[in-house]
């Protein structure tokens, strides 16, 4: 992996050279890629301008966002102080450092970092809740109920101040406030998930089971692929006795997840508890697998393999139990009776007196220890011998982390620390642009190499164009058309930089090969160079006019490229906006725009509607030389909401649709593009039709707009 990775250094820097100009187009090609979160990638190149130019600023910083969005906290904070000493005045820097000191429990400095930050920029409203999360993380409420007084003032209308503060309330145990907080939270924003998220485990907590069961089926309403609040209601509905509810439950978690082990173990239970105990036993072995050190599992599946008459399996399972635990009286008393099954007298009697002797040097004795074989011991529902009844939840539960073995038949929740985690993680990772309010596109599709696995939508998409395409083995692998891009690892970054150097040798002694000039500008696009890749597009088409496929790839590129130079210009939450967003706010009025923002929209608009034009006219190309290629109608459908020309949209999604019924992406965006217009009946049919075909969000937005 070292040599790899120094090769590609070197690979990167011939690029970059040393001269200025080069400097500075590197520098912008790992903005581009840290704009469209290929965060590996972007590291590389922001190390060569730092190679070149060790006493500039900027590239430290922005490999310190590349570093905190994988988690490289340690990093970041390294790479934004390297930052300030070159540029005491970089905002951003002490705002990146803040996040990075925070994530490490550093609340003390990270709280340092945001005063300083909002010392140039005082209602800073990132800065501000991240300010208050970390004085509330550090146990100082009273400090952190100042910091939303000012939150308060500075955004009155924003309601994440209501519900970060009502976590606050929460965790003082004032629940009259933190109630109070998360209601005016959604009657604020009452198509945000979390607050109702957050407001159900508050009502299960104060045994409000009716309301928090309510809660959680909003927020699974608005959020149906968050798998904590199927957890959370699994957990609810256990209290209410349905075990059938709560069963479902967790088999939604593990069809998005297969190795959630919260969701195994508990199914594990409940199985085990409705008879169903070979389909139990397949739980455990998942947790196991996952966990060699969970005892518990281990114990129930013991328990579960004494059922199933597997005897010899449930001696090993209880022998590694015993080896943890050697003072776990049940457990003697359960290998004894396995033993006894496999006519091991001597083992089983052995068990039994150790047993024994062990309950008589107990001063107090072990209740669970009072039964005296494997069945006493297989009440999974937490009833009887180990705890109480659902009525009492405490007892019943157990944080996930607690490894008191005789808490095995309790169902798993999260740990405090891990629920507080969740709570404030989104404002701490400074995500706060992703906020469930607004609507976005589906994105456009492109001819890549790579996409994204998506364990929910499950589409295939073809085309006879480009299937005929790679039979001709033309480039060194498939192109596959795709709307979900996947970022590059390090590998497949090293392997494009040597691919772009292979097709410029072949262009040298083949220059008017159009299909090495196309190769070549995919590398180029894939490693986010998207000014080359467009000069190479450029010269496909000259060679080709015929190339269809670059005349769609130069129009994807050209569309990325506009929306990164277009962010350069805009504000920080601009910046941070999703290219396809509808900025379909639900009623929320526009914030004023400031004179600045008046001169930043002229200059962007004239740039967009130039570019636009350019766009437009490839996808027009694509569309002539190949009428049936649903995606141009797509790609360009997208283009002209983004333009919120709806009607003109509409069309293209149309045409989509008619050539491709399965269409499931352009019927949710031809229902977005309805919505906009006012045509709720039109555009609500459409998500419905999208929903069916895969695109699970669609039923999100169906509620919305359908909620009273």
């Amino acid at each position: 992996m070292k040599k790899i990775f120094l090769f590609l250094m070197f690979i990167a820097f011939s690029l970059a050279m040393s001269a200025q100009i080069n400097t500075d187009r590197v520098l912008a090609i790992g903005r581009n890629a840290l704009y469209f979160e290929d965060y590996v990638l972007s590291i590389q190149y922001f190390n060569q301008v730092i190679k070149a130019k060790p006493w500039i600023a900027e590239p430290y910083f922005y490999r310190a966002v590349a570093k905190i969005n994988l988690d490289d906290y340690k990093g970041a904070e390294e790479d934004c102080t390297l930052c300030l000493e070159r540029n005491p005045f970089l905002v951003q820097a002490y705002y990146a450092r803040g996040i990075a000191r925070q994530s490490q429990e550093k609340y003390v400095e990270a709280i340092a970092d945001y005063d300083k930050g909002l010392e140039f920029k005082p209602d800073d409203r990132q800065m501000l809740v991240n300010k208050a999360v970390a004085n509330i993380q550090r146990k100082d409420y009273n400090d952190a109920e100042k910091t939303f007084d000012v939150l308060m003032r500075a955004h009155p209308k924003y309601s994440m101040n209501y519900l970060t503060r009502g976590a606050m309330y929460s965790e003082k145990g004032d629940t009259v406030k933190a109630l109070a907080d998360y209601n005016k939270a959604i009657e604020m924003d009452p198509y945000y998930a979390p607050s109702y998220g957050n407001r159900a485990i508050l009502l299960y907590q104060t045994n409000d089971l009716d309301g928090a069961l309510a809660d959680l089926n909003e927020a699974i309403r608005l959020n149906t692929r968050e798998s904590g609040y199927y957890i959370n209601r699994g957990l609810v509905r256990y209290q209410k006795n349905d075990l059938r509810g709560a069963m479902d439950d967790y088999d939604q978690v593990i069809s998005m997840d297969k190795n959630n082990l919260i969701a195994r173990f508990n199914r594990g239970l409940l199985r085990y508890q409705v008879g169903d105990n070979n389909r139990a036993i397949e739980d455990f072995d998942v947790v196991i697998q996952q966990e060699p050190d969970n005892y518990m599992a281990y114990y129930n599946r013991a328990l579960l393999r004494f059922e199933t008459g597997d005897y010899r399996g449930a001696v090993r399972d209880f022998d590694v139990v015993l080896g943890q635990y050697p003072n776990f009286t049940p457990g003697y008393y359960s290998r004894s009776e396995a033993k006894r099954k496999m006519n091991d007298q001597v083992g089983a009697d052995r068990d039994y007196w150790t047993a024994i002797e062990m309950e008589n040097n107990s001063k107090k004795g072990n209740a669970s220890g009072q039964t005296g074989n494997a069945m006493a011991s297989n009440n999974t529902t937490g009833q009887g011998n180990d705890a109480t009844s659902p009525d009492s939840k405490e007892e019943n539960t157990r944080e996930k982390s607690d490894k008191n073995i005789s808490k095995f038949n309790r169902l798993v929740v999260y740990d405090k620390d891990e629920e507080r985690r969740n709570k404030y993680q989104s404002d701490v990772r400074g995500r706060v642009q992703d906020r469930n309010v607004r609507v976005d596109l589906e994105p456009q599709f492109v001819l890549t190499y790579y996409e994204k696995i998506d364990p929910v939508k499950k589409i295939v998409y073809y085309d006879k164009m480009i299937e005929e395409y790679n039979a001709r083995m033309v480039l060194s692998r498939k192109l596959r058309i795709t709307n979900e891009e996947a970022a590059l690892t390090e590998d497949q970054i090293a392997v494009h930089f040597a691919s772009i150097n292979d097709y410029s040798a072949k262009i040298e002694t083949q220059p008017n090969n159009a299909d090495a000039w196309f190769g070549r500008a995919v590398d180029y696009m894939l490693v986010q160079d998207f000014t080359e890749a467009i000069k190479d597009f450029n010269k496909v088409v000259e060679l080709d006019p015929t190339y269809t496929m670059a005349y769609f790839n130069r129009a994807v590129v050209r569309y990325k490229q506009l929306v990164y130079n277009l962010s350069q210009v805009s504000s920080t939450d601009d910046l941070s906006m999703s290219m396809n967003s509808m900025n379909f706010k639900m009623g929320q009025a526009p914030a004023p725009k400031t004179p600045s923002d008046v001169a930043s929209a002229e200059v962007k608009d004239k740039k967009r509607a130039y570019e636009h034009e350019m766009i437009t006219r490839d996808y027009d190309m694509v569309i002539r030389l190949n009428p049936g290629f649903v995606y141009a109608y797509f790609n360009r459908g997208n283009l002209r909401c983004v333009q919120r020309d709806f009607r003109a949209a509409i069309q293209d999604y149309d045409e989509a649709v008619k050539r491709d019924p399965d269409f499931a992406e352009a019927y949710f965006n031809r229902g977005l593009a309805r919505l906009s217009l006012g045509d709720a009946n039109q555009g609500i049919a459409d998500l419905s039709k999208a929903g069916e075909l895969g695109i699970i969000n669609a039923y999100s937005i169906i509620k919305r707009m359908t909620s009273n």
